[in-house]
């Protein structure tokens, strides 16, 4: 039988590792989102006296902000292993049984995107959660019968960037829920800083907070707009990464002076424009971008929103008086409060 043959990637193998080391491993590494440290480190601290497993945990809030990192330290700080999985991932009641019995006393089970979870796999988290057991039905009709299995006494940890479709039986079993919210300019350099040193770039307190200024509050995105104003500065034959360097490497990928990328304009120039300013449906804007209306309700508008640039109404989507102005939209008679 001839042996199967796997392709590897040794760019991969390079950048895995790297990936990885710019998480933060403990707390003091973990700028931000100070409030939802200190809960955190309470919790930990008041398990550890007590030689408990923690209670369980909901991380919410938009993607990207450390929810992952967050459960990774807490396992780390509480001596812990981590298992991590993801709601679409487990489909099956024995998927779930599997996760559960593969872990030890006071581990922690991590599940992203936990609003994802099937409702089937959410009735069988009550027990695993209150109880520390599971009830895995075998055999079907007449001749069912259901089998107790005992788990280790865990915490879970669930992420979720939709807090409202978690459903209220399983919200309600959490110990502790936690919002992150869009970091500072001031944390994103702090976290900018530490991600150069790692990534051996050289930059200027200015070249960082130019990156950190126009990545919409997101860590994720700060760490991947170093990685190419890195490139960039590689490919000009440039030394540290100064203002001026990352302001023209991020003018290349269409992010402007406040942080809009070129999605972010053509849709505010839609609603402006074409729908002279709203209100609009989500529907109709998705239709004239060509793009999925939950990605802009996921993806876009949260920061357009949070910046001041988009409300959301019951009528539909409005432009800002805020938007207008970038705009240079004049006061028209159908809108006469646009400006």
């Amino acid at each position: 039988m001839q042996k199967e043959r796997f392709i590897t990637s040794q760019l991969n193998k390079k950048e895995e590792p790297a990936e990885v080391t710019l998480r933060p491993q403990c707390f003091a590494d973990f700028p931000g989102q100070e409030r939802v440290k200190e809960r955190l480190q309470i919790l930990v601290q008041a398990a550890t006296a007590r030689a408990e497993p923690l209670g369980h945990l909901l991380l919410c809030g938009p993607p990207g902000l450390g929810k992952t990192t967050l459960a990774t330290i807490i396992a780390n700080t509480r001596g812990v292993q981590i298992k991590t999985t993801s709601g679409p991932v487990v489909e099956r009641p024995a998927d779930l049984a599997g996760l559960l019995t593969a872990l030890n006393e006071g581990d922690v089970l991590f599940i992203d995107e936990i609003h994802r979870l099937p409702i089937a796999i959410e009735e069988y988290l009550y027990s695993a959660m209150e109880d520390f057991v599971i009830d895995i039905m075998l055999d079907q009709g007449a001749g069912a019968r259901s089998v107790r299995l005992p788990v280790p006494r865990f915490t879970l940890i669930g992420a979720t960037t939709r807090q409202g479709r978690i459903s209220a039986p399983l919200r309600s079993r959490f110990n502790l829920s936690c919002r992150l919210d869009y970091y500072a300019a001031a944390d994103l350099v702090r976290i900018l800083h530490r991600s150069a040193g790692i990534l051996g770039v050289k930059a200027e307190e200015t070249g960082l907070f130019e990156v950190a200024r126009r990545c919409r509050g997101t860590p994720r995105i700060a760490n991947n707009l170093l990685r190419w104003v890195r490139d960039y500065a590689q490919v000009k034959n440039a030394g540290a990464i100064t203002r001026e360097l990352a302001d023209a490497a991020l003018k290349m990928l269409d992010i402007d002076e406040t942080g809009l990328d070129e999605m972010d304009n053509r849709l505010l120039e839609a609603i402006l424009f074409k729908f002279r300013g709203g209100p609009v449906g989500l529907k109709n804007l998705a239709v004239a971008l060509g793009e999925e209306d939950d990605t802009i309700e996921d993806v876009y508008e949260p920061y357009l929103i949070q910046e001041g640039y988009l409300m959301r109404t019951p009528q539909g989507r409005v432009a800002t008086p805020k938007a207008a102005r970038r705009y240079g939209v004049p006061e028209t008679p159908g809108q006469p409060d646009l400006l």
